[in-house]
């Protein structure tokens, strides 16, 4: 909506001139994100088969910056390849030039190609990695198995 334009008259000598003290509406200019000083994160790294996921986010849980190999521009069967994976890893590094994050620990889930390679590229681009634990689920066991099938 806004602020509407009133023009103001001034009389000089009986003619109307337009005053010079109108308010133009300005549109307010957006500002940059101001990113805080993080001491520790965490950065978590889900591997599939299909594609690379490396999330990073502060001790409270809350995102800082993510990235996919897809979002970078890898298509098809290169989104699980270690190459991508450190691609991804290089764009989360300059995402985060402003937090300087001192410490991070390391969440790796999955099977996928880009699971070491994307840690050897986390301690490549400075970050000090405290900890490295692996959540990949494993199943003891789960649900029965099909029947032998008999020809």
């Amino acid at each position: 909506m806004g602020k509407k334009k009133v023009a103001e008259t001034d009389t000089i000598k009986g003619a109307t001139v337009p005053s010079q003290t109108a308010e133009a509406v300005v549109p307010e200019a957006k500002t940059a994100k101001r990113l805080k000083r993080i001491e520790r994160g965490r950065v978590y790294i889900s591997a599939s088969y299909n594609n690379t996921v490396i999330s990073v986010t502060d001790n409270q849980g809350n995102v800082l910056a993510w990235a996919t190999a897809g979002a970078i521009g890898f298509s098809g069967p290169k989104k699980a390849t270690p190459f991508a994976a450190s691609k991804i890893i290089s764009v989360l590094a300059e995402k985060l030039k402003g937090t300087e994050i001192a410490e991070v620990e390391v969440f790796v889930r999955g099977v996928g190609g880009g699971r070491d390679s994307a840690v050897r590229s986390l301690i490549n681009q400075g970050f000090n990695v405290v900890s490295i634990r692996d959540l990949t689920p494993v199943p003891h066991n789960g649900p029965r198995r099909p029947k032998v099938r008999r020809v």
